[in-house]
């Protein structure tokens, strides 16, 4: 027969079992890397997109949030920066942003952008541009952006990538636009990364494109994680439900991002932001474990019946 002080004994342990698990998605702090397929690399799972977020005037008012921004998103082991010569001032931004942050706080950046012309001889001048607006010796990763003159940009990227001036190329596409396009480019092209949409209410990617980029080898950028915002539109006034908030989710932004990059197939989201409590609460979903399929399955059905 078990003792009092042994039933106490066993009923504190049990307890403290309990709350541990209960809880061990808050208080995990570890950042689960994502595999670059073709290299073996690896990276944060959570980047930061520049669209329109830093595609502002160089003022110091402006480049003191910018490099506030960088700050929280360096701390919290982000890496991957995406931008594009179509967005503006950002890629000036963004260089005149990461003078103001130390080597060491920045040492771990991994540099994506693309090549945005119909013009076959405005690739390189792009390319060397973005170059001295980053002030960067060399890309991670040069992109085509949204398939714009592909077949001329990507001969330039594979001699780019052969002279050792950038490390990966890939190819992007948004809003679900020229899938068909895009998959014949995965099936046949030696490309590294792909970049498209994938949310909690866009999910046309699991369909061909997640699968394919698996079988194929590439590793995944996902863009328009909340959809340009309007995900939080629907999600507004709405509560985190206590199942969701067990799993170490607190905030809707964590709920989106967390939903993608638990998707075995993606490697990394860019949210973007200008604000610094966002860009907090975006890279809280890189840490903790990852959702299975069955809590993925049963979020975005728990989403989908909300909305």
């Amino acid at each position: 027969m078990i003792s009092r002080r042994s039933f106490s004994k066993l009923v504190f342990f049990n307890f403290v079992s309990f709350f541990f698990s209960k809880f061990s998605f808050a208080r995990n702090k570890t950042v689960n890397k994502k595999i670059i397929p073709k290299s073996g690399e690896k990276i944060t799972p959570i980047g930061m997109g520049s669209w329109l977020t830093f595609d502002v005037m160089p003022t110091k008012t402006n480049i003191k949030n910018c490099v506030e921004i960088l700050k929280i998103f360096f701390k919290n082991k982000g890496q991957i920066i995406d931008s594009s010569p179509m967005y503006g001032q950002a890629e000036k931004i963004i260089g005149l942003s990461l003078k103001n942050i130390t080597e060491s706080n920045k040492k771990n950046l991994f540099s994506a952008t693309k090549i945005w012309t119909p013009m076959n001889n405005m690739g390189m001048k792009q390319f060397k541009e973005s170059i001295n607006l980053w002030n960067i010796n060399k890309f991670s990763l040069v992109q085509v952006h949204n398939l714009v003159n592909y077949d001329s940009h990507f001969e330039l990227l594979k001699n780019l990538k052969k002279e050792g001036k950038i490390k990966y190329l890939g190819v992007t596409t948004s809003h679900g636009s020229r899938h068909e396009k895009l998959i014949t480019i995965m099936k046949n092209d030696e490309i590294d990364f792909v970049q498209f949409t994938y949310n909690i209410l866009d999910d046309e990617a699991e369909k061909h494109l997640l699968p394919l980029a698996r079988e194929k080898r590439l590793a995944v950028i996902i863009n328009r994680p909340f959809q340009g915002g309007n995900l939080f539109k629907l999600s507004k006034n709405k509560k985190i439900p206590k199942w969701i908030s067990d799993y170490g989710i607190n905030t809707w932004s964590e709920l989106y991002l967390k939903f993608i990059i638990s998707h075995p197939d993606v490697t990394c989201a860019i949210p973007a932001t200008s604000k610094t409590k966002h860009m907090n609460e975006n890279m809280q979903s890189q840490f903790g474990r990852l959702l299975n399929q069955d809590e993925r399955l049963k979020i975005k059905k728990y989403y989908k019946n909300l909305i």
